[in-house]
Parts: C-alpha cells; structure tokens; sequence
C-alpha cells in the first residue's frame, strides 16, 4: 500500500518512467563537471554550506506541500480507502525525494564543485537537507493542529461576504487581488527588500559605478511575480483569446513589475547612502532604467516563451528561465559600468 502511494506522487513529479529525474540528475552532472573542470573556486564556509543546504530544501519543501497541484493530488488520494499513517509516510517521501533529487541537487552541484571539500562536509550538507525536509514535513501540519493525513490537505479559502461586480475589467485589480491570495509572493518580494538592504555591506568594497548596476541585476530575480502567465494556464488562455489583450494586458503587468523593481532598487540605493553615501542623481537615472529593462524582458518572455509542462509550483519558482532576464542584466550592468 505505501509503495503505491509513493507511486502515484513520485510519478506525476518524475514521470511514468522517472524520466525527468534521470534527465534532471544528467545535467546536475553536466553542471558540476562543468565548473569542476574549469577550477573555479569561491571560499565558503562549512557553516554557510550548511544554512543554504537546509534553508533551501526547507524552502522548497513547504512549496510542495502548499502547491495547489499536490493539494488536488492528495484530494484524489484521499477519496479512496487509506490507512493515515502510510499515506503520510509516502506523500511526504515522494516530496521529499523532489526536493532533494531535482531542487536540492542542482545547488549541491554548483557549491560543491566551486569549493573543496572534505566527504565529512558533503555528508554533512546532504544531511542537512534531509533534516530540513523533516522538520517542514513536521511543522506544515500543525498550522491546522492535526496529525493525520487530511492535515496535509487545505481546502481552498472561499471568499467571505459579497462579492463586489466591476463593470470593467481591470489588470491591476486583477493584480492586486492575485497577490493578496497568493501571500507567499508577498513574502518573497519583501525577502527582495531584505536582500537589498543587506547588499551594499556584501558589496561595498568596489566602487559604486561598478557594482550598483550588478546590484540592480540581482534585484531583478522576483521570480513569482514574473511567471503570472505561466502559473495560471486558464489565465493566459484566455488573455491569448481575447482581441487586444497583448497590449491590455501586457503594458500594465509591465508597470506593475517596473514598480516592484524599482522599489527594491530605491531601497538598495538608500541603504547604500546611509552605509557608504555617493549616490549622485545619474544613480537613480540607472535604478529607473534597470528596473523597467527587467521588467519588459520579463514580460516578453511570458508572453513568448511561457513555461508549460510544469508538475507544481516549485518547478516554475527553479525554473532556469528565472535567471535569462537577471544575466542579461548583469552583462548590461558590466557594460555600463566600463563606460559611465
């Protein structure tokens, strides 16, 4: 019975035949062979090793289990004649086995191949993503004060009172409410915030016409907020159907990118001020300029190359896309610092 739970979870996130593990498993190879052999080496600590292996698939992990996918899965399973204990044990492996074999890994690949380190530490940081995955696998039920499989389920929130009937239709409320459903986006884009008020003591050493361009090119990783095409197939279904919406929608999904850009820039560029100062007036000209460049590439590559074929959520959160707009963008803020 649990070798069959274990299936039907395991084989709608690997494929019939664990395809995609195999595949996915052959370019972590390829990727850590790859910088192994061009000897390239960053100094990190143990301790660091560890916190990124454990923060990571714990990140990940609490992704799965939230996946509106899964929770769709686990209705079906739970239709059917189960004994609680069993069913856990193997939805909660079959995710586990996920996050560690094509999330987990692919960070694994690059940080042990770009640092040397003894077998004790590579067990060490393995071990920690499996401890990671336990504790989340733990602490996810309790939200509901349950132990037993049906604790794993939430039932989508159904919205209380009236519902207020707009006569036109309208992307920014459209916006606006998918983000208020969707908290976890919100979470993230305040880790970006976070992210930026950290960087300038990260970055500080080099001078400010260097670096505050690569510093607006990694604030341009928002993942979330660049796949609302790709996360909601019914959405972009029906945008691509209607006569215009390339325009109605897209210019306003740009705006709405370009100013959760921006602001993650400003608050670099304040912070930066207030650790080291010299932001001169062309600085913020940059952050404007960098922030609506991101934000139309963003874009462009949802409205052209959507990503299809996903399994849940987290496969679009890793997504290799995510990192097009943001390495474009350091290679323009290299330009642009060898020439201000």
């Amino acid at each position: 019975m649990m070798k069959m739970s274990f299936n039907v979870t395991a084989k709608k996130l690997f494929g019939v035949k664990y395809e995609r593990l195999a595949r996915t498993l052959f370019l972590d190879l390829v990727v850590f062979w790859g910088l192994h052999i061009a000897d390239f080496q960053v100094q990190i600590a143990p301790f660091i090793l560890y916190l990124m292996s454990a923060m990571f698939s714990a990140g990940v992990m609490w992704q799965a289990l939230s996946s509106d996918d899964n929770r769709a899965n686990l209705e079906n399973m739970l239709m059917l004649p189960f004994e609680s204990r069993t069913l856990v044990f193997s939805y909660v492996a079959a995710l586990g086995a996920y996050t560690l074999l094509t999330k987990t890994a692919g960070l694994l690949a690059v940080v042990w191949a770009v640092g040397r380190w003894s077998w004790v530490e590579i067990l060490g940081s393995v071990l920690c993503a499996l401890a990671a995955i336990v504790v989340a696998s733990c602490l996810y039920p309790l939200r509901l004060g349950r132990t037993d499989a049906y604790a794993f389920y939430v039932q989508p929130e159904k919205r209380k009172g009236t519902v207020r009937v707009h006569s036109r239709p309208s992307v920014w409320r459209y916006l606006f409410r998918y983000l208020m459903s969707h908290k976890n986006y919100l979470v993230n884009t305040a880790a970006m915030w976070g992210v930026a008020c950290v960087l300038p003591v990260l970055l500080g050493q080099m001078e400010a016409r260097f670096i505050l361009p690569v510093g607006f090119a990694i604030l341009s990783l928002n993942t979330p907020l660049c796949i609302l095409l790709s996360c909601d197939p019914a959405l972009e279904q029906a945008v691509r159907f209607l006569p215009g919406q390339q325009k109605a929608f897209c210019i306003p999904y740009c705006l709405f990118l370009f100013g959760c850009n921006l602001a993650a820039d400003i608050i670099f560029l304040c912070s930066w001020q207030l650790q080291i100062g010299g932001i001169a007036p062309f600085h913020l000209l940059t952050a404007v300029s960098f922030a609506l460049l991101s934000a139309a590439g963003s874009v462009l590559l949802e409205w052209y190359c959507p990503i299809r074929g996903w399994k849940i959520e987290s496969d679009l959160w890793h997504h290799p896309r995510k990192y097009v707009v943001p390495a474009v963008m350091l290679l323009l803020a290299g330009l642009v610092g060898m020439f201000l």
